[in-house]
């Protein structure tokens, strides 16, 4: 119990300092970049779609890996391939949770861990997002104030 802890632990923190230095990096990289507004929007939402994926591919390979090392397992629909790892990193993460698929052993801490990570890292996405659209959005060179519904 006492390592599967220490390992939840770590994704935590791994998933959160991913998370960081991507919406960092897009902080610093967004406003120097001369393109449209509208890509610099679409450029925050890919990046913070991107850094989501990673995180969900990185849960799926530490149930892998404690798959295979007996700590653990998935049953109901499932093969027991990577990609059912994934897909219940997915469901986990986005705090989906279909029920197809369950965990057994310490996954079930595991997975608790990573829905509330993953609740937390969608907010925290969800609010750079709309920080960054909040200062862009006003920039719209084809927005006039006739266009504008108050």
């Amino acid at each position: 119990m006492f390592k599967a802890l220490a390992l939840a632990t770590f994704m935590v923190a791994a998933c959160i300092v991913i998370h960081y230095e991507t919406l960092r990096y897009m902080s610093v990289l967004i406003p120097s970049l001369k393109v449209a507004v509208r890509l610099k929007v679409l450029l925050v939402v890919f990046g913070c779609f991107i850094a989501h994926t990673i995180e969900v591919w990185l849960y799926a390979f530490a149930y892998l890996l404690l798959d295979q090392i007996g700590f653990g397992s998935l049953k109901g629909h499932t093969e027991e391939h990577f990609v059912d790892f994934l897909y219940f990193s997915a469901t986990s993460y986005s705090t989906l949770g279909i029920g197809d698929v369950y965990p057994t052993g310490v996954f079930r801490l595991i997975s608790g861990l990573e829905s509330i990570n993953g609740l937390f890292l969608i907010a925290w996405s969800t609010s750079f997002t709309y920080f960054v659209m909040d200062r862009l959005w006003p920039l719209h060179s084809d927005r006039t104030n006739e266009d504008r519904s108050d």
